[in-house]
């Protein structure tokens, strides 16, 4: 089985679609070998490392500690058999590897991290300085470690789906139309807006706004594919969703 990357020839509208998608195969695997899902795995924890790292910075741990405890959980998870005990309960990757991590800094808690980054070798590539520069600019909150990963994992999700949308319009030659356009993803046009953009894109205010509504149609297709690349199945991709707007506007 080759996993789909960006997966943009399906939708998770397809019942076939959870056979295929990255958590999916993982959870078919669970308590076996199997190179796609290792792969799949892979993938999912290239994309969602940060809210780990930021995690393990909110529980009070140095930069330098939360980089090598990061990187010491991915080793383990990625060369170790960690999912042989999920079951359906674990039906989201967020909440099984926020589950899992808890756990792992429990375990961790009295031991010298740095001396067992996956016996020097890197699971997964971590740019500590990236990851220490975003760090400082999360804003002071006192919501739970909990609460607070949840929000950078719906932060993160949005930020990879934007990345597809963009991807998607630069490979069709209108990366012009994009930059443009994508500042209207989050927020309403003002009065005249259209009309300024209309104008440093030789286009009518009209087709301006058609374009904006393809744009965000595409970019919450996107977003959709991308959750559900996180769980098991339809029923869970309709509660993630709702969870998505709910750690965005908490």
């Amino acid at each position: 089985m080759k996993l789909d990357a960006r997966g943009k020839n399906h939708s998770p509208d397809d019942p076939n679609w959870f056979t295929t998608t990255h958590w999916s195969v993982v959870l078919k695997a669970a308590g076996g070998e199997s190179p796609e899902a290792a792969d799949a795995l892979e993938r999912l924890c290239r994309t969602y490392w940060y809210p780990l790292y930021a995690y393990c910075r909110w529980r009070g741990h140095k930069a330098e500690d939360s980089e090598d405890l990061t990187q010491e959980f991915f080793a383990r998870l990625l060369q170790k058999n960690y999912l042989s005990g999920v079951g359906p309960e674990k039906g989201k990757f967020r909440s099984f590897l926020l589950t899992a991590l808890s756990h792992f800094l429990c375990n961790e808690r009295d031991k010298a991290c740095a001396q067992k980054r996956g016996n020097g070798v890197a699971a997964i590539s971590l740019d500590a300085e990236a990851a220490e520069g975003r760090f400082a600019l999360e804003p002071v909150c006192q919501a739970t470690p909990e609460k607070l990963f949840e929000q950078r994992w719906a932060a993160t999700l949005l930020d990879e789906a934007f990345a597809q949308v963009r991807e998607d319009y630069t490979q069709a030659g209108n990366t012009a139309l994009f930059n443009e356009l994508s500042k209207f993803l989050a927020d309403k046009a003002a009065s005249g807006n259209y009309d300024s953009v209309a104008q440093r894109l030789n286009m009518s205010s009209k087709a301006v706004s058609v374009a904006v509504h393809r744009l965000r149609r595409k970019y919450r297709e996107c977003v959709r594919r991308e959750v559900a690349r996180t769980v098991a199945s339809s029923a869970d991709l309709e509660d993630e969703m709702q969870h998505l707007f709910s750690a965005l506007t908490a």
